[in-house]
Order: C-alpha cells, then structure tokens, then sequence
C-alpha cells in the first residue's frame, strides 16, 4: 500500500472542520480524533477499490544496442488481468547512467487489456545498462492511496561508443577512392600494384611510361597504380591508468576509442584486415579475424564494457600479444598517453625494433588547456602554472622525440583532432607505398 499527497493534503484541510467544532463546544481532541478516522477511512476504502497491482503481467520491449550520448526509446507493456480499471503510475528501476526520467509515468489499462508505456533513456556511459525489475502502483479512485507492486522483469541494453568522429569520414573515403583509381589522380611507390594503362598526358611521371605498350599503341603510354589491399592494421589501445585522465568532456580512453573506430572504418574499406587489441596488464579486449560489414559492430560491442584500470600497462606483454594477431607486414598504432618521461620508461624500453615492413605509428591524446596555461602571466599564481605547463609540454616533446629515434611515429592532438590525424597518416602512408 501507499499514500499520495492528495492524503496530507485531505488532513491538512481538517483544520477547518476541527476548528468549527471546537467553536461549537466539542473538546479538540475529539474533533482531531474524528477527522483522522475519516480520513483513515477514506483511504481503506480508496485502496480497498484501487485494482490489484499483482494481478498484472509485464514484459520489456529493449533495443539490444544503442550508442552512448543517443536518445532511444525502451517501453514496458502492462496487461490487466483483474476486474477493474488499472489506473497505475509505472517507475521503470534504470540506472542512473541510463538517463531516464525520475518522474513516474501514468497509464489506465482497462480489464483484460494490454497497454504500453515508452520510457525514453539518454544512455551516458558505456557498457551494460541493466533493469532488474518495474515498480507499478496502483492508485485508488480518490487519489488518497492505493497499491503497488514489484515486478522482476529484467531489462538490459549494451552501450557502444558514440562514434562522433563518423563525421570525417566522407571526406577520407572520397581521397582513399582518389588513390584507388576511382579518379584522374594515380600514385606510385613501393609497394604498390600495377592497375591500369593509359595515355599519357603532360605533367605525369615519365617513369611510369610503359615503352613497350607504346611501341604496340602508337601513342605513349602510362602504367596506373594503385594501393596496395590486403594489408594488415594492428590498433592497441592503452587501458591503463594514463587513460583513465579526464581530456575536456571525456577520458583520453575515450578519445582512443573514436580515432580507432574511424581507423577501422577506414581501412576496412580499403580492403585490409583490421586487428584490435585493448591491454592494460591482461586483454581487455580482442577482435581479429573479423572483416567486411561485421568489423564495427565487432569492435564497438568489444569496445563497450571496457574501462581503464588504475594500474600500469605491461607494455612488454602488449607488444608480445600484438605478435600473436599478425606476423605479415602491417601498420600498429598504438593509443597511450606517454607525456612524462618516467612514466614512458617501459614503452619506449619495450618498443619493437624498426623494420622497413612495420610501421609503428603511437598516437596521443593532448588537452588544449595545458597550452592555454602556459601562456598566461597575469599573477603570481599564473606564472607558477605557466611553468608547471611548460614542463608538461617539453616532457611530451621529449618522449615523442623518443618514439621517432625508437623507428616511430608521434602524434599528438586533442581529442576532437586526433581521429582525423590518424586516418590521414593511414592515407598518407597507402599513398606512399609503405603499407
């Protein structure tokens, strides 16, 4: 059973009667008495005519997935079995992160019918977002009480990353079909396939004229080139401690996260095999072996329930695990954040020897505010902030001039930035040759 406010409010209107009463000569506590047991009764029969809050079945209607920050829609369908009208006022029991309303809904259900209630959810956090059961009350005629219930029906949604760096990748697809010789524009480099002939037109590169299919054309033909497929593309990301640091609206995991799934859009239309790891001290996550139209929805279900552990990387294992996905030429990006010489000790001491047929590419999310700081002098108090940010920013330079002695490459960028950066450099690279 439960009360509503219109009961305190019924009380609260006693002072009326009770105070004509007491005027007329009738002791106040008397009068007190009386009104409390009308209103005790009012409400025994309020709930005695309330329709049962038992007598109900309950079943869920869940998207399986959604992504995170993306409104959907969830619903609960409430079928009557009893004999009278089901007035009842539904609180579905999400998790805060869910992003639903704290307000109760209303829905009337008439005998032996069935009605729905949408519970609209605005999901903020990744994972797995779970409902275990439906509270359903079950208000009386009067509106002064009624019944209620709990109802175990669970409900459960897995929340994928948002994906807002999908923005940029039109753009991207539109100069990997230019490379793929979609267009008039054609490279040429090491490592590339032969793909066509054709005129030749001035301003091309006369070593890519074929003079023996010129002799048999009669006009001077050109060799056409295009990247090479089949390639393998190895994304770690760093889920250690150094993730867990708040970058602007989200964590630098989180920035990891949309550079790889911009990545792997990317090369995987690009016809290469696409390997995903995600490490702290153990895997995290592992997707491998997977390509065409159902790499993404593997990642992203991959990526879901991961979160960075306060623990440091054993970046020695990450590099021996990225061996057990692939041993055939590739491009491995690592996504960590090695800022401070310290703590970069065992990346740089664990990172693989060059080799002309790997590409290590070791990218880093950057917060803006840390420039910002070192360029203020207004007090005291700015120019010590200033100079610890000057610190910062020469540490990071110093470990990226690390990475680049070590055979890699660095990039750095804020989190909104660095996606785009990394699919370029892919392009680049494919443009070049040496993937």
């Amino acid at each position: 059973m439960f009360v509503s406010g219109r009961l305190a409010l019924l009380i609260g209107l006693g002072v009326v009667p009770v105070v004509a009463l007491a005027m007329a000569g009738v002791p106040v506590w008397v009068a007190v008495a009386g009104w409390l047991v009308l209103c005790g009764i009012l409400l025994a029969i309020d709930v005695a005519l309330a329709a049962s809050a038992r007598q109900i079945t309950l079943t869920r209607r869940v998207p399986a997935r959604a992504r995170m920050d993306e409104p959907i829609d969830a619903s609960v369908a409430l079928h009557n079995h009893g004999a009278r009208t089901l007035h009842a006022l539904v609180r579905d029991a999400w998790q805060p992160t869910a992003g639903a309303s704290a307000e109760r809904l209303s829905i009337v259900v008439p005998p032996d019918e069935r009605r729905r209630v949408t519970i609209p959810l605005l999901p903020r956090r990744r994972g797995e977002l779970v409902s275990e059961f439906v509270f359903v009350r079950s208000r009386g005629p009067l509106g002064l009480g009624g019944r209620q219930a709990r109802h175990d029906v669970r409900g459960a949604i897995r929340v994928l990353p948002a994906f807002a760096s999908r923005k940029h990748l039109p753009s991207r697809l539109a100069r990997l079909r230019e490379l793929d010789g979609n267009t008039s524009i054609q490279v040429r480099g090491q490592g590339t396939e032969f793909d066509s002939l054709r005129e030749y037109v001035r301003g091309d590169d006369v070593r890519s004229i074929d003079w023996r299919a010129t002799a048999r054309a009669g006009t001077t033909m050109l060799r056409t080139w295009r990247p090479e497929r089949d390639r393998h593309v190895v994304i770690v990301i760093d889920t250690g401690r150094t993730a867990a640091a708040r970058v602007g609206d989200g964590t630098r995991l989180d920035a990891a996260l949309e550079a790889s799934l911009l990545l792997a859009a990317l090369a995987s239309r690009a016809g290469d095999h696409v390997h995903l790891l995600m490490y702290d001290r153990v895997v995290r996550g592992r997707v491998t072996g997977v390509d065409g139209p159902g790499l993404l929805q593997a990642i992203t279900d991959a990526m879901a329930p991961v979160h960075a552990r306060l623990v440091d990387t054993d970046w020695g294992g990450a590099f021996a695990a990225i061996r057990t996905l692939t041993t055939r030429p590739s491009l491995v990006v690592v996504l960590t954040a090695q800022d401070a010489a310290e703590s970069a000790r065992s990346f740089l001491g664990a990172f693989p020897n060059p080799s002309r047929a790997t590409t290590v590419l070791v990218g880093s999310v950057t917060d803006d505010a840390v420039g910002t700081l070192a360029t203020k002098r207004d007090s005291r108090e700015d120019i010590y902030l200033a100079a610890a940010a000057e610190r910062t920013l020469r540490d990071a330079e110093n470990v990226a001039d690390a990475i680049r002695r070590a055979g890699g490459e660095a990039i750095a960028a804020d989190p909104e930035s660095l996606p785009p950066k990394i699919a370029d450099r892919y392009l680049e690279l494919k443009a070049a040759g040496r993937l």
